[in-house]
């Protein structure tokens, strides 16, 4: 394990992003969502007592657009509303309405490929106090697109390099919280690194990737990725890969692995909304199998696409 994630603070930051994925900032004369009105993305705000951002009281998810359509969108919204009774906060609008401000975004904003972000929070109170509002105060809503084009990313063909870093996390990973300062710091020691991901350790085993779920390919031909537990996020992408590999008769375990277990590997790859399948070719600068993108992630991307096409909504 390494220390990276935990920055020297007589060090200068290192603000130069080498990250092989292409930036997906939304266009500043796009459309966003605020609090049931659609409004310019440049003129979007909440209240600075908004919970979200004083406490990170809130939740988010991230659905994948192809062809103008929603990916795997009802896993996501499943996961939202999880996430939400976790911490006893309250949908403002019905998953139902929530789909169709999603549509209406996606067509607002003419995306053909990207993601569609949302945030609820539990809004904005008249105070700052720890505790949650007592009176009738409504959860924010916002959600907001970008352009990303997932199918044709180049790192799907190269492959992507990942470091390792400390799993610094709260305890309830399981939960899609929007306190997101420790995957900040690891995906900018990734950055930094020039590496595509992070994967976070904890007593020596993986956990997940910073915005990512982690997987490796045994030489006994096992797709291997961490059971689900508070100690993870139930990666939507991650459900819908290990069904689909099950469905082809694949043989997959669910069980915690370590780094040497995956330089050892066939092959090792991520999963996630943004990422789809994606290959991991070296881990802290070593490589995993040839170096090069294996057969079985290549197969798994092609499989998900497939599946993301034929039931995207």
């Amino acid at each position: 394990m390494t220390d990276r994630g935990f920055r020297d603070p007589n060090k200068s930051p290192i603000p130069v992003d080498k990250s092989p994925f292409p930036a997906r900032r939304p266009a500043l004369d796009s459309t966003a969502y605020v609090n049931g009105s659609f409004v310019p993305l440049s003129d979007a705000k909440i209240s600075v007592l908004d919970r979200g951002f004083l406490f990170a009281d809130g939740i988010y998810e991230v659905s994948a657009v192809l062809d103008g359509k929603l990916v795997d969108n009802a896993s996501h919204l499943a996961r939202l509303e999880r996430s939400v009774g976790e911490i006893s906060l309250r949908l403002p609008e019905t998953v139902e309405r929530i789909t169709e401000i999603q549509k209406e975004l996606i067509a607002r904003n003419k995306v053909v490929s990207g993601l569609v972000y949302l945030q609820v929070t539990r809004g904005a109170d008249k105070g700052r106090d720890f505790a949650f509002p007592k009176g009738d105060v409504k959860p924010s809503l916002v959600m907001f697109t970008s352009e990303k084009d997932i199918i044709n990313a180049v790192s799907a063909k190269t492959g992507i390099n990942v470091i390792t870093v400390p799993d610094i996390r709260w305890e309830r990973r399981d939960i899609k919280s929007v306190a997101l300062l420790a995957q900040v710091l690891a995906k900018q020691a990734a950055a930094e690194a020039g590496a595509g991901e992070a994967w976070m350790l904890q007593d020596g085993y993986v956990t997940e990737g910073g915005s990512s779920s982690a997987f490796i390919l045994t030489k006994d031909d096992v797709i291997v990725t961490r059971k689900n537990s508070n100690a993870i996020l139930p990666g939507c992408t991650r459900k819908a890969v290990v069904a689909l590999a099950e469905e082809r008769q694949l043989r997959v375990e669910e069980r915690s692995f370590t780094v040497e277990e995956a330089l050892a590997a066939k092959e090792a790859f991520a999963t996630s909304a943004s990422l789809f399948v994606q290959p991991v070719v070296a881990i802290d600068g070593k490589k995993v199998g040839d170096g090069k993108p294996g057969p079985l992630a290549a197969r798994l991307r092609e499989i998900y696409v497939e599946f993301a096409k034929a039931t995207a909504v």
